[in-house]
């Protein structure tokens, strides 16, 4: 078992994530996310759609996994905690809006037009799904077994 330093490290040099959910009937739904790490908060923010599946899950149940890969197979970090999901975009520089100007800046960059990215966040309904970390676990093994 990793401690759990090297573990928030693995999580915080990443963007990319499987992140699980819990479906009524009980099953995990996963889907693969880019995620920004605030390491200050220990929050992983993800942009999606209201009408995705994940962000209407995690309105209902917040509990949350995101699985973040390693340097092989047998290497990843679990970051397990509960989600809050923002309010959707509905208007020009409202909250939702500045907090997904926020992530998708992490991605591409800072240079945008801010009056045509609001329209897209609000056209596509969009919000930020904030999983805040309370538990890591994982394995984080240099080379994996048998090389």
């Amino acid at each position: 078992m990793s401690d759990e330093r090297q573990l928030l490290d693995l999580v915080a040099d990443n963007s990319r994530g499987i992140l699980a959910a819990v479906t009524s009937a009980g099953y995990p739904h996963l889907t693969n996310v880019l995620y920004v790490w605030d390491a200050e908060d220990r929050v992983a923010r993800i942009s999606t759609t209201a009408d995705r599946v994940k962000g209407r899950i995690l309105r209902r149940d917040p509990r949350a996994a995101l699985h973040v890969s390693g340097s092989h197979f047998w290497s990843y970090a679990v970051a397990e905690g509960d989600a809050d999901v923002s309010e959707v975009a509905t208007a020009p520089g409202d909250a939702a809006c500045r907090e997904l100007l926020e992530v998708h800046s992490a991605f591409y960059g800072e240079s945008v037009d801010e009056p045509a990215f609001f329209a897209q966040m609000i056209d596509a309904r969009r919000l930020v799904v904030r999983l805040r970390v309370r538990r890591l676990y994982g394995v984080l093994l240099d080379t994996p077994p048998g090389t």
